[in-house]
């Protein structure tokens, strides 16, 4: 009985995955939607994942809250583009937050909004503004992600 959070898990990145991929699909981002979050099958992320599995939420939160940080997540940001942290830099113990590339902010919009659909949150603009402070974007890139999801 305790592989059915394993078997939910997957069952939940599956559906965000179709949402996300459907989002896609819609304005063009055909190989994106395809491949987007594939590293949430790959052992590092799916088996810390499965295992703080609640079903309502991210299991990243909880696992960070044990530990104090997360392997998932770690590998997760450093593996897809269309997450902000992903262009997060420092040079000197400074904090460079770099512009992000039209079609990755384009997924992020569609990763927000599949997400929304699958785990049936706020609306996707909502979660944004609610958010949006702790997003150390670069500004451009913060203006066109908010362009994208007020629509």
């Amino acid at each position: 009985m305790k592989y059915i959070k394993y078997i939910k898990h997957f069952l939940t990145i599956t559906k965000h995955k179709w949402y996300v991929m459907i989002e896609c699909f819609k304005v063009g981002l055909i190989w994106q939607g395809i491949t987007h979050d594939l590293s949430k099958y790959s052992l590092v992320e799916f088996g810390s994942s499965a295992k703080y599995f609640q079903g309502d939420k991210t299991p990243i939160g909880i696992e960070k809250a044990e530990p104090g940080y997360s392997y998932a997540w770690l590998n997760h940001k450093a593996k897809n583009k269309h997450h902000w942290e992903y262009w997060i830099d420092f040079k000197k113990g400074k904090l460079l937050k770099c512009p992000i590339p039209d079609k990755y902010i384009l997924e992020m919009a569609c990763d927000i909004k599949g997400a929304s659909k699958s785990y049936g949150t706020n609306n996707p603009y909502e979660h944004f503004k609610k958010n949006q402070k702790y997003m150390l974007m670069e500004k451009d890139s913060k203006k066109k992600l908010e362009k994208l999801l007020a629509i």
